[in-house]
């Protein structure tokens, strides 16, 4: 097991230097896998990625892990502004960077992503044959359907002040004003994009020194128009994926379509959106899942399976 920092580098996204993590298992053998990995809604690499990273790299993967264009340490104006399409070119330039790095069989890339990340990263893979594994944990696959969860959480008065300040700042966009920017996350009742019960304590637990409780209110343009899986049957390469059954961020039931779509192998887990994130009781399980998937699929190694749908504990 190796235990040294990653390496530090960037890469070239559309003419934006996106900062990055490259975690190298010890030796860095030849033609090793590449796991390339991002954060969800406004998140950033040091918060809460590190600890998948390094047990995917102990278990022989190489790693990539990244900053979206606008956020953490990556480069990119304005800051703060969630675009989908800017998001998954990002990824589509992280999947080459990793493949350029010495060592690295630029032919077994997985995709990894959690939250939004994980949406991202299953409309990334249709069609794709150059991936050897997909990993989609906790995935927001629609944003209507997490629209209709909010209004329940919330109430209509508050959804009605959000749509007006998402108007507000869709328009600033529009025209090149500055970004309208509202609280990523907040406490019941507080103004914020993300305001379930624990989320404000949950997101501050995770939170990197890059990390901005702020994102451009214009995100709910993004979020009314985003559906990842539409091609889930056309994804190639295994796809894990990882469903909290009492996710109020990411509706579980919008998940699991996306995952019989794709011929997933589906895991389950008890608990809500960051149970299965580092220092809650599900990260151990949820790792433990990846590294066998992946050992399975990727790494060629002998490995007990356990059942496709299975729910932990």
């Amino acid at each position: 097991m190796t235990t040294g920092d990653p390496r530090q580098l960037s890469f070239i996204s559309h003419g934006t230097r996106c900062d990055a993590w490259f975690f190298e298992p010890a030796g860095l053998p030849g033609g090793v896998p590449a796991v390339v990995m991002a954060h969800g809604f406004g998140g950033t690499k040091d918060s809460g990625l590190a600890p998948f990273a390094r047990a995917l790299r102990d278990a022989g993967l190489a790693v990539l892990a990244f900053d979206y264009r606008g956020f953490g340490g990556s480069e990119g104006e304005p800051r703060q502004r969630v675009s989908v399409r800017d998001q998954m070119d990002d990824y589509r330039a992280a999947i080459a960077a990793a493949g350029a790095q010495p060592g690295v069989d630029p032919g077994r890339i997985v995709l990894w992503g959690i939250s939004m990340g994980a949406g991202h990263v299953l409309n990334l893979a249709a069609d794709r044959t150059d991936l050897a594994a997909v990993i989609a944990v906790v995935p927001l696959v629609s944003g209507p359907a997490a629209g209709r969860v909010a209004l329940a959480q919330n109430g209509p008065g508050a959804v009605a002040r959000s749509a007006v300040t998402t108007i507000r700042g869709a328009v600033a966009s529009r025209f090149g004003g500055s970004p309208v920017l509202i609280p990523l996350v907040g406490r019941p009742g507080e103004e914020g994009a993300l305001t379930a019960p624990g989320y404000y304590e949950d997101y501050l637990a995770l939170s990197g020194p890059t990390w901005r409780n702020e994102v451009d209110a214009a995100v709910g343009v993004e979020m009314g128009a985003f559906r990842a899986g539409r091609h889930a049957d056309r994804i190639q390469a295994p796809v894990l994926m990882q469903i909290a059954d009492f996710d109020q961020a990411a509706p579980p039931y919008a998940a699991a379509k996306v995952g019989f779509k794709a011929r997933a192998e589906v895991r389950h887990y008890p608990c809500d959106h960051f149970g299965l994130f580092p220092g809650h009781p599900g990260f151990d399980a949820a790792v433990a899942h990846q590294i066998r998937f992946l050992q399975r699929h990727v790494l060629g190694e002998t490995a007990v399976a356990g059942p496709v749908t299975q729910e932990v504990g």
